[in-house]
């Protein structure tokens, strides 16, 4: 699933709610975060709808909206994106360009140790 950052805005919203929000309260809650108009609010729910990480429910005139894939799930897709775009897939090219341009803590040296002597394969 391919969602971009201003649909993943969306998502976060929803996400954040744990139930199902009316179109009216997604807007709402984007009014305060962002500067986009409703109509294009509008337009990136139904883009999450037709790319299937969004469902519906109509009562009249109310639509009321809920996430069809969790934000884990979502992550997860974005991360491997990611990790194949840049770094033909491979997670140590990727380790190693983060390792050599960041400075990392101790703790942050002693989790990623632990995270990967739990994930030896």
């Amino acid at each position: 699933m391919n969602i971009s950052d201003a649909e993943f805005e969306v998502m976060r919203v929803i996400w954040a709610s744990k139930e199902p929000l009316a179109s009216k309260m997604i807007i709402s809650e984007l009014t305060e975060r962002t500067d986009w108009k409703p109509k294009t609010m509008q337009t990136l729910i139904s883009r999450l709808v037709k790319k299937q990480a969004l469902d519906f429910t109509q009562e009249g005139r109310t639509y009321t909206y809920f996430a069809k894939v969790s934000e884990e799930q979502c992550l997860a897709e974005v991360s491997e994106g990611f990790l194949e775009q840049f770094f033909g897939g491979s997670l140590m090219p990727m380790l190693s360009h983060f390792a050599g341009s960041k400075k990392i803590s101790k703790e942050e040296a002693d989790l990623l140790r632990k995270l990967l002597d739990e994930n030896q394969s």
